[in-house]
């Protein structure tokens, strides 16, 4: 089964145990992956659902639907201020690898990046070869840019982080025993968030935390703050 290759539909195009491929699936599928017709492949909508399909001319036929174990007990939100240049594109690749459930890229102060609508299309493709390659069952959800400081406000999750490398916080792994089904986690950007930016996330029920002593990249940090999570969920 791990040698057969995956593609991600949306839930519509399962129609009767049928699905119906799109112009480029059936190019992936045939031109770039090399499938001939009967042969088989795994669809997932990225949803939590997976299926055994064959390859029938335009179309793909539903062999089974399969049991997926490659997700972890609990919901992980990562909060990410968008860094400089294509770092967020190995932000969405490596997080979706880890196992987060939503992707909510923010605009600190301090941000330079304001991205094009462009850029979401090509975040949410990201994510769904990652989670493919992954072969997780779930594709993350990825949530248009807003500032840092609406995001905040908006979040009423119980669990909330905020990860600063400047101050005397407790470290990340030591706050981990208490959480049960749901995680905010939010890092920052290149500098790091300003002191305000840490007063309103405090304000709203976030709270700081340290990733240790070094000062990490605005792309590393996602990566460290994911790992110690999903390893404190899987150990």
């Amino acid at each position: 089964m791990s040698q057969l290759q995956r593609i991600a539909i949306a839930p519509s195009q399962l129609q009767e145990g049928q699905i119906l491929l799109t112009k480029e699936q059936q190019h992936y599928l045939g031109r770039v992956l090399r499938l001939r017709e009967g042969d088989r492949f795994i669809a997932m909508d990225g949803k939590g659902k997976w299926w055994l399909s064959q390859l029938t001319g335009e179309q793909a036929r539903v062999l089974e639907a399969l049991l997926v174990e490659t997700e972890l007990p609990v919901s992980i939100t990562l909060m990410v201020a968008l860094p400089k240049g294509n770092g967020f594109d190995e932000v969405v690749r490596c997080s979706t690898e880890l196992g987060v459930t939503c992707i909510a890229p923010v605009l600190s102060d301090r941000t330079l990046l304001h991205p094009s609508p462009q850029k979401l299309e090509r975040w949410r493709r990201i994510a769904a070869e990652a989670a493919e390659q992954s072969e997780r069952s779930f594709v993350p959800t990825i949530l248009e840019p807003v500032t840092f400081n609406t995001a905040v406000t908006a979040n009423q999750t119980s669990h909330r982080y905020v990860c600063e490398a400047r101050g005397e916080y407790p470290h990340l792994n030591k706050v981990l025993n208490s959480i049960s089904d749901e995680i905010v986690i939010a890092t920052g950007p290149e500098g790091g968030w300003t002191t305000q930016e840490i007063e309103n996330a405090i304000a709203f029920g976030f709270q700081p935390v340290s990733l240790g002593r070094r000062i990490l990249r605005a792309v590393t940090a996602p990566v460290v703050a994911l790992s110690l999570i999903t390893a404190a969920c899987e150990v």
